[in-house]
């Protein structure tokens, strides 16, 4: 394991509120090759990530990612957060996340497992953290 790790606050940062970073160089930074992902119990791979967050950047606008509880340990990872957007179209959505990881040798994130809550938006926004 690198000194160096990614954490969900950093990689969802570089991915939707960083708008000149390209999209290849921020998943590369932060997701391992071999990455898959489950959100509310589908399961993606990389290219499916990636094609997740492409559609993302049409539809945020801007926000943060606050971090409640976070704990590493050895090649796991864990946390809760919620992220805060402001679409394209004005609107607010503000989602709680649970989240369970795997990390790459590298520190780079291998798996990720989560289960998303909308806390405030519309009710189609709900399923905002697996849209494509």
């Amino acid at each position: 394991m690198t000194a160096t790790r990614t954490d969900i606050a950093r990689a969802l940062t570089d991915l939707l509120f960083t708008p000149g970073l390209d999209l290849d160089e921020a998943v590369d930074r932060h997701f391992a090759p071999d990455y898959r992902q489950r959100t509310d119990g589908r399961w993606a791979d990389r290219a499916d990530f990636t094609t997740h967050i492409a559609h993302l950047r049409t539809v945020v606008a801007d926000g943060s990612v606050e971090v409640l509880d976070e704990l590493a340990r050895g090649d796991r990872y864990a946390d809760r957060h919620v992220v805060n957007v402001r679409k394209t179209d004005g609107s607010t959505v503000r989602m709680e996340v649970y989240l369970f990881g795997e990390f790459a040798p590298d520190g780079r994130f291998r798996r990720i497992e989560e289960t998303t809550l909308l806390l405030d938006g519309r009710e189609t926004d709900r399923g905002l953290g697996s849209a494509r």
